[in-house]
């Protein structure tokens, strides 16, 4: 077979990495879109590494890569345009190489969340709350400024004044007020119409005890180990639960539609295929 004419290589980068589902989610969007030439990779790259390794790339092969930790900020330096999502919070997760051999960054772990959000019916919540404060976090932040109702009281759960101090900084950036608690208060966070839960593995199952008699939504933005223990009392009471799964197939959507240039991207196999590799772990 004759190799693919045009861009027909894309990859994640990150470390760790290993644990990625992204080649499951991209490769199944490809097979969907009939584009049975086009590879997706995964590779260990960290911050040292990224300049080498996005100064490699040929416009000519590369449509793109996938950007998660520690390299969503990294990577802004060595960026010819960068969108104003991305800007918003200062995080790259889509890096496309143009036709000319511009890099051309954006986020779309910002309308994936919005996107994954009104997907489970989430609209206009009145109050909501932030578990965590780290990158992941003012991405919340964004997501909420575009699906909280007006005048939202948005409250974020943090470990430190520095944090705490980021946090409403983002709020200002984004337009919306942000008040911040310790995140010894957390349990009181559960109350809110909607809770997003941005922090590492099993950070917030103490709170799972906590669950309220009549929860609201939960968006927890881990897929791995799937449920959490605060997702799965989460449900047991009858609340709604929104997972990182529906988050990472939803940006990456976005994703394939701007490496392919085809639209729409397929999520219901890229979902099904999520779904396959998590079982399969």
């Amino acid at each position: 077979m004759s190799a693919p004419q045009g861009p027909h290589r894309a990859a994640v980068l990150g470390s760790p990495i290993a644990h990625s589902l992204s080649p499951q989610l991209h490769l199944a969007a490809y097979a969907a879109l009939g584009l049975p030439g086009w590879r997706y990779d995964r590779f260990e790259v960290d911050e040292a590494a990224l300049p080498g390794f996005v100064e490699k790339l040929d416009a000519a092969e590369w449509a793109g890569l996938s950007l998660t930790m520690p390299l969503k900020r990294a990577v802004i330096p060595l960026l010819d345009e960068v969108s104003e999502t991305a800007r918003s919070v200062e995080a790259v997760n889509t890096l496309v190489l143009a036709a000319d051999g511009r890099r051309l960054g954006d986020n779309t772990d910002i309308p994936g969340m919005v996107a994954a959000l009104r997907e489970r019916g989430v609209a206009a919540p009145a109050t909501a709350a932030v578990l965590g404060a780290g990158a992941t976090a003012s991405s919340a932040v964004a997501a909420l400024a575009r699906v909280c109702a007006p005048g939202a009281e948005v409250t974020a759960y943090v470990r430190s004044d520095a944090r705490a101090a980021e946090m409403r900084g983002w709020g200002e950036r984004l337009g919306l007020a942000v008040r911040t608690a310790p995140w010894a208060e957390a349990v009181r966070g559960l109350r809110a119409e909607l809770v997003v839960a941005t922090t590492p593995a099993g950070t917030t199952d103490a709170l799972a005890r906590e669950v309220p008699r009549a929860p609201g939504v939960l968006f927890d933005v881990l897929y791995d180990p799937w449920p959490t223990a605060l997702a799965a009392s989460w449900s047991a009471a009858g609340g709604a639960v929104v997972s990182g799964l529906d988050l990472l197939v939803h940006q990456a959507v976005l994703q394939v539609e701007a490496f392919t240039g085809r639209a729409p991207a397929p999520l219901a196999a890229m979902r099904a295929a999520g779904e396959a590799a998590l079982s399969d772990a």
